[in-house]
């Protein structure tokens, strides 16, 4: 009987350390951006120093689920934000699951619907649990109480009202949802499939930034010189699988960023991409 209770209080005190560690490794007072490595497509987990969980886009497959896992508590099942940045496959097959296995709070996207089997599906799963969509515009904004900002740069209203949503040729990328992460000093800016022309548009509001995720996987048609010269990132980060059928990222894209001196990360060759910041610095963690 002694031995017995001398393994179960054994046990007890290994459950609470780690319980201990678990509970300080997530809640650390930093930021925590993750480019999750879910292949050809976006997913992006947020985790604010005030433990504010969010999640940009699913990917095209359940790989998301893996990424919430690392970077979630076990006991922590709810998200209290998902953006979705457009309704494309390769950005919202994932948040299907994702919004099976979470407890959601919030979904938002922007308001030209998709009109996929995937996009229809994920509709129903919403509904299933009493969610509905809320659309983002130019100006809004979420925050939380250490600090922590989160900016929707585009769509305007203005470009969502100049939409012939009954058009056959909707080019839903142009419509990305785009936000800019800010805390203390660090800024990030996270800008789904959106292309040159839209981000030019952009980057005098975003001005300057420490992260740029790479619009449209690379594509060649997704940034110019002159966003670069005015936003001025140190670090820019693709989302792309390996061997894509789409040859992203281009050799534009990547000239471009060389030309510009920035530091790229790419999921197909570094894994998974985390980056951390106190609001003062930031580090950067890749998983290869």
């Amino acid at each position: 009987m002694k031995k017995l209770i001398l393994t179960f209080s054994g046990a007890s005190i290994g459950l609470v350390i780690l319980i201990f560690f678990v509970f300080s490794r997530f809640n650390d007072a930093r930021l925590h951006i993750v480019i999750c490595d879910v292949g050809q497509g976006d997913a992006i987990f947020i985790r604010t120093a005030s433990q504010t969980d969010i999640l940009i886009d699913g990917g095209p497959d359940k790989k998301v689920l893996d990424c919430l896992s690392r970077h979630m508590p076990f006991w922590d099942r709810t998200l209290d934000l998902v953006i979705m940045t457009h309704p494309d496959a390769d950005h919202s097959t994932g948040l299907v699951d994702v919004v099976k296995r979470y407890k959601v709070n919030s979904f938002y996207t922007e308001e030209v619907p998709g009109r996929t089997q995937i996009f229809k599906l994920l509709e129903t799963v919403l509904a299933e649990q009493k969610l509905s969509a809320k659309f983002l515009y130019t100006g809004d904004k979420f925050n939380d109480q250490n600090g922590f900002s989160m900016i929707t740069l585009w769509p305007s209203t203005e470009a969502i009202e100049s939409v012939d949503q009954n058009s056959t040729n909707l080019r839903l990328n142009e419509l990305s949802v785009i936000v800019l992460v800010s805390y203390g000093d660090f800024r990030a800016l996270l800008t789904g499939d959106a292309g040159s022309a839209v981000m030019d548009q952009i980057a005098g509001q975003a001005g300057s930034i420490n992260i740029l995720k790479v619009p449209h996987h690379g594509s060649k048609t997704g940034m110019s010189d002159e966003f670069l010269n005015l936003t001025d990132p140190e670090i820019a980060v693709i989302s792309v699988g390996t061997k894509n059928r789409y040859g992203h990222p281009s050799p534009f894209s990547l000239g471009l960023l060389e030309k510009h001196r920035i530091k790229v990360l790419r999921t197909d060759l570094d894994g998974e991409i985390e980056i951390i910041s106190d609001g003062l610095r930031y580090s950067v963690k890749a998983e290869k």
